[in-house]
């Protein structure tokens, strides 16, 4: 599929397909008798309900994949909106690829989902996962790795000696099959490929390459399930893989697709990282040590490269952590022009200088040919970063340990025009088919009619829209809680006021409480906060983001007060407002900090509000806002997961009431009964530990939804 990504093949392999060549005529009508009592989907989910919503989106697509085209569609948590494009898109028979924003989702369609429905349906299907090749081992660099002086420690050679045993046994070289690996061990780059120092074909292993193998399972798949992050990557870089497999796709649907447009930019763009030069000049040392000792100074070629890269992050200095600095100029903002021009150029100095003893070397191993073409890449970025950006574009720098120059488009609407909708019917033109069907969907897409939030900036503009609404009863399960008198958001006891407030209410209900921030300050002092007040305490458990992996303090949470270990109560920011599914018991009160609107100094967002205001329109009215309401709507769809859970949403923002768009962000939010004043907020967290009452609730658990 790409260079950056391999493949699993899954286990509902035919030598031959049972469906014909073109998405049946009466696709449509085989998609909603699917959803009828009785069906498909009662055979495939045991608890499966039909909803009118669901079908409706179902036949929708079947309509789309038919017909070809865009169609986009908004389906409010508990639709059950990935049988509603898996049926039909099954039923098609026609190759399709799937492409999803997480990996939880990624694995949930290839392990759970797909062969379950194609069990139901009684059709033979081949499928391939795709992963990033950093998830893989590379044979050829564990060899190198092997024979790599620079590893000393006796706890890493263990680990390495750990990773060479199970080499021989693995069938798919997926690192995450190898029980008792640190993901985040440091010898993961070392015996893992990225697309800049792969070998390809000039690779000694490249007959046993887990990438080629799986290049070779996604391209005889039926259905193919990728993430945004690979697609995209293929899409910059026009790589053999995806050149392959695209144009022999007519269905490509995209879940999760309210992150398409700020996955496509960092993709469609440029960037250069001052990590990237130190794998450069690790892997260019250890090469010529191992293969050309001798022959060139490689110390020097090596330390000189290493030593500019740091000397670029030295010049710009101390930065607060995460920060983003505006690049307008020359020069970004608070950098000394001159010595920022000068550290590029000795960075482009020491890299042509590697390249051209790289070059003197290049017919010995295959290794140094690609590190010449690496060396060459990295110093026409340098120099691509000493000229004034593209118009059109925004340019900025991360700085952190390390530095991370990026130059990006806008947003994704040219490349979806250009490269996806356009080309895509070409292709499908020349082979002879009906035009390729492009779907996109999520349970949050916009705050208006036709999610312009999202259409717009991914060029979507023409397709067709359809919003199905959630079948949960938000009146009877949830109410929402504005709380008055709390100081402005801006002001410094904001933070102390939402931890007071999390911590009475959470108290009340023994945890099961998320509070979530939209700053990394205000997740600190409120974390910080609330552990003090519980600590030492037997009921109550504070989790704070950032203290645990991601993955643990979720499962954590999930486990809520059960087998007799306390309540938990979750303070995160970030990427908990969405994905996380913590149905049930173990999660009843989301308490929001402040409303999310973008932050103003980001360099993406001024250019993209200085952009709107050039055409005449508000950037508050028309991207501000728009983008405070899905993120509003994201983090309260925490709450209810189920048609059985119960739950309380708390923002703690006055501007909610006060401010005239406070009914617009009001709008975007699930219909929640609305409570009056803390009286009945007290009540409402009583009730909540009381047995369930309200209608279509009951005390028996979740139910397993068809999703």
């Amino acid at each position: 599929m790409t260079d950056s990504a391999v493949a699993s093949p899954g286990h509902h392999d035919a030598s031959e397909r049972a469906w014909p060549d073109r998405a049946p005529p009466d696709l449509e009508q085989l998609a909603r008798e699917a959803f009828v009592p009785g069906g498909v989907l009662a055979r495939a989910a045991e608890d499966f309900r039909p909803r009118p919503g669901q079908t409706e989106m179902a036949v929708a697509v079947a309509r789309t994949i038919v017909h070809g085209g865009a169609l986009v569609v908004e389906a409010g948590t508990g639709v059950g909106k990935t049988f509603s494009y898996l049926v039909p898109a099954l039923q098609s028979g026609e190759r399709v690829l799937l492409s999803t924003a997480t990996k939880t989702l990624q694995d949930q369609l290839f392990a759970r989902d797909l062969p379950r429905l194609a069990d139901a349906l009684g059709l033979p299907v081949r499928m391939a996962l795709l992963k990033g090749r950093a998830s893989y081992l590379c044979a050829h660099r564990l060899e190198l790795a092997r024979h790599d002086a620079g590893l000393a420690d006796r706890a890493v050679l263990r680990s390495l000696a750990r990773i060479e045993q199970w080499a021989q046994g693995t069938r798919t070289g997926d690192l995450a099959e190898m029980p008792g690996l640190d993901e985040r061990s440091p010898l993961l780059p070392l015996v893992t490929s990225t697309r800049e120092n792969c070998l390809g074909s000039q690779c000694p292993k490249f007959r046993g390459c887990h990438v080629n193998a799986a290049r070779r399972e996604a391209m005889a798949a039926d259905v193919v399930v990728i993430n945004h992050h690979l697609f995209f990557a293929d899409l910059a870089v026009r790589e053999s893989g995806m050149a392959e497999l695209l144009p022999s796709v007519r269905v490509v649907v995209f879940d999760e697709a309210h992150q398409l447009n700020e996955t496509g930019v960092q993709f469609l763009g440029r960037q250069l990282g001052t990590g990237q030069v130190l794998d450069f000049a690790r892997d260019l040392l250890g090469a010529g040590l191992q293969l050309a000792r001798g022959l060139v100074d490689w110390q020097q070629l090596a330390g000189a490269t290493e030593h500019a890269a740091r000397d670029l992050r030295l010049v710009v200095g101390r930065t607060a952590a995460g920060a983003r600095l505006r690049w307008t100029g020359m020069a970004p903002e608070g950098v000394p022009q001159e010595a920022w021009a000068g550290a590029l150029a000795a960075l482009e100095h020491a890299l042509q200088q590697a390249a051209g003893g790289l070059a003197t070397v290049s017919e010995i191993a295959p290794d140094f040919m690609r590190l010449h073409e690496r060396a060459g890449g990295l110093a026409q970025r340098v120099a691509a970063f000493g000229r004034p950006a593209e118009p059109g574009a925004v340019r900025w720098l991360d700085a952190g340990t390390h530095l991370r120059l990026v130059e990006s488009p806008l947003d994704i609407a040219e490349a979806v025009q250009d490269k996806l909708l356009k080309t895509g019917q070409e292709e499908a033109e020349e082979g002879g088919g009906g035009r390729r069907a492009w779907i996109f969907t999520s349970a949050t897409l916009g705050d208006d009619a036709r999610l312009s939030w999202f259409t717009e900036p991914c060029g979507l503009g023409q397709a067709e829209v359809l919003r199905v609404a959630s079948p949960f009863d938000y009146p009877a399960q949830a109410a929402l809680y504005l709380p008055r008198g709390l100081p402005r958001p801006n002001d410094p006891g904001h933070s102390d006021a939402v931890a007071r407030l999390a911590a009475r209410a959470a108290q009340r209900v023994g945890g099961r409480t998320m509070v979530l921030t939209t700053t990394l300050r205000a997740l600190r002092s409120i974390g910080e906060q609330l552990q003090a007040r519980f600590e030492g305490a037997d009921a109550i458990e504070v989790l704070v983001q950032g203290q645990w992996p991601k993955r643990r303090l979720i499962e954590r949470f999930r486990e809520g007060a059960g087998e007799g270990r306390p309540g938990c109560i979750l303070v995160a920011s970030a990427s908990f407002w969405e994905g996380v599914d913590v149905p049930g018991e173990a999660l009843q009160l989301v308490v929001i900090d402040k409303l999310p609107f973008p932050p103003p100094g980001d360099p993406l967002v001024e250019a993209r509000g200085q952009r709107l205001q050039e055409q005449g329109r508000s950037p508050f009215n028309d991207y501000f806002v728009p983008e405070a309401a899905v993120a509003l709507k994201q983090g309260a769809g925490r709450l209810i997961r189920r048609e059985t859970d119960r739950g309380l949403l708390v923002v703690c923002d006055p501007r909610l009431e006060q401010m005239g768009y406070g009914r617009r962000l009001l709008a975007a939010l699930p219909p929640m009964r609305r409570l009056k004043d803390e009286a009945e907020f007290e009540e409402a967290l009583d009730q909540l530990t009381r047995s369930p009452e309200a209608p279509g609730l009951s005390p028996q658990g979740p139910v397993d939804r068809a999703e």
